[in-house]
């Protein structure tokens, strides 16, 4: 008899245990994540202002135990200097090395587990991620290798911009969405979906077309945006875009450039919570001087931040900005002074109950990784000066009630 109530006994913890467990991820998924309250993010309903990095090579990195650690050595630096918040890559297909995806739907384990890595160790140092799906360039697959995918499997396709309107294709994308967005983390033991250390899913590093009407990249957005939604519901979602404005508004983008996209009714799509912009005028306006350059920063960050407090009264983030030492001119006091001029408009903005709630650097690399730099890496440990410009943003936002 004693045997038998100490049987049941322990099984009955063990339940009310796995209770307690599966309450507080969905405890969590409730009252933990980030949530938008007009154009604000909120964390437990106090406000949220966002200063981190980007490190596209992390899944990567982290997919081998030999280089690991580089992944937590950029946490602990990020962390130390007051960053809350990095962006990176949930996307490696085909041909890649160590890719995420193989082929539609055919997953390698120990990448994905490399992006288990990723997510585990932002939520031990108290970071957020952004998980971006698909590139719409050709590194680590993108759309161009979805598009030769359905080719492959008999689908007639012109171009790479097939990807946003072919039934294969997007079904192809769909999977993949759902692929990443039911993992159930293999170190955490938490699905991604419910997981509160994910802040937000884009749909797409900076997506364009050569639609210049601008009507693929809605019609998809629309279509990708309820997919995400009906499998997640927690989680914030945003698009990746870079910014740029439809024909009716092109006199605010560099050159006039059209690249298929709006800024205004991209963002306006039911389900997209944020509105991103980048920032690279040194790339954008080649033959242009440093004052002119100058003067286009003042003016592209100021009319998204006019368009998303007035028009889509949505939080605005710049989800990508940096300065690249391939440049002619390139300084470190350059860096940091364009830093600066960075994080005095969102702090600006942040200050006065604008809608620029936080900025995300291009890049952040750690010591040992010379030959991945493009031009914008930015080691804390080697440039203090940066460094100490990074963490004073990070205390100003945070000073912020």
């Amino acid at each position: 008899m004693i045997l038998f109530d100490s049987f049941y006994s322990v099984t009955f913890l063990i339940v009310i245990l796995v209770f307690f467990q599966t309450f507080q991820v969905h405890g969590n998924s409730q009252t933990n994540f980030a949530k938008t309250t007009g154009t604000h993010f909120t964390i437990n309903n106090k406000p949220l202002y966002l200063n981190g990095f980007n490190a596209y090579w992390m899944m990567y990195m982290a997919s081998d135990p030999s280089t690991r650690a580089k992944v937590t050595s950029a946490y602990q630096q990020a962390s130390k200097n007051g960053m809350n918040i990095a962006r990176t890559w949930a996307f490696s297909d085909g041909g890649t090395d160590r890719p995420l995806q193989i082929s539609p739907g055919s997953y390698n384990e120990v990448t994905f587990k490399g992006l288990d890595f990723v997510i585990s160790e932002a939520g031990k140092h108290g970071m957020y991620v952004i998980l971006s799906l698909v590139n719409n360039f050709k590194e680590y697959g993108g759309k161009a290798q979805y598009v030769e995918w359905a080719r492959q499997r008999g689908q007639q396709l012109s171009s790479d911009d097939d990807f946003y309107t072919n039934p294969t294709v997007k079904a192809y994308y769909k999977n993949h969405i759902k692929a990443v967005l039911t993992r159930v983390n293999s170190i955490t033991g938490v699905t991604y979906k419910d997981d509160p250390t994910i802040f937000a899913w884009e749909l797409m590093n900076e997506p364009r077309s050569s639609n210049s009407s601008g009507t693929q990249i809605q019609d998809w957005v629309k279509e990708m945006a309820a997919h995400v939604k009906s499998i997640d519901s927690y989680h914030l979602l945003e698009i990746g875009l870079e910014g740029f404005y439809g024909d009716s508004r092109k006199l605010f983008n560099p050159g006039n450039y059209l690249v298929g996209t709006d800024f205004i009714s991209n963002n306006q799509v039911p389900g997209i919570d944020f509105a991103t912009i980048h920032l690279y005028p040194e790339t954008w306006l080649p033959n242009s001087s440093e004052e002119e350059q100058a003067a286009f920063v003042d003016k592209w960050i100021k009319a998204h931040i006019q368009d998303s407090n007035i028009v889509l009264k949505k939080p605005l983030i710049i989800g990508e900005f940096g300065k690249s030492s391939k440049y002619p001119g390139f300084s470190l006091s350059k860096r940091d002074s364009y830093f600066g001029v960075i994080y005095s408009a969102i702090y600006n903005s942040a200050k006065s109950g604008g809608p620029f709630c936080g900025g995300i650097f291009w890049q952040l690399m750690v010591q040992g990784m010379e030959s991945w730099g493009d031009g914008y890496q930015v080691v804390l440990e080697e440039s203090p000066s940066t460094a100490s410009v990074i963490a004073q943003q990070s205390r100003k936002l945070s000073a912020i009630t």
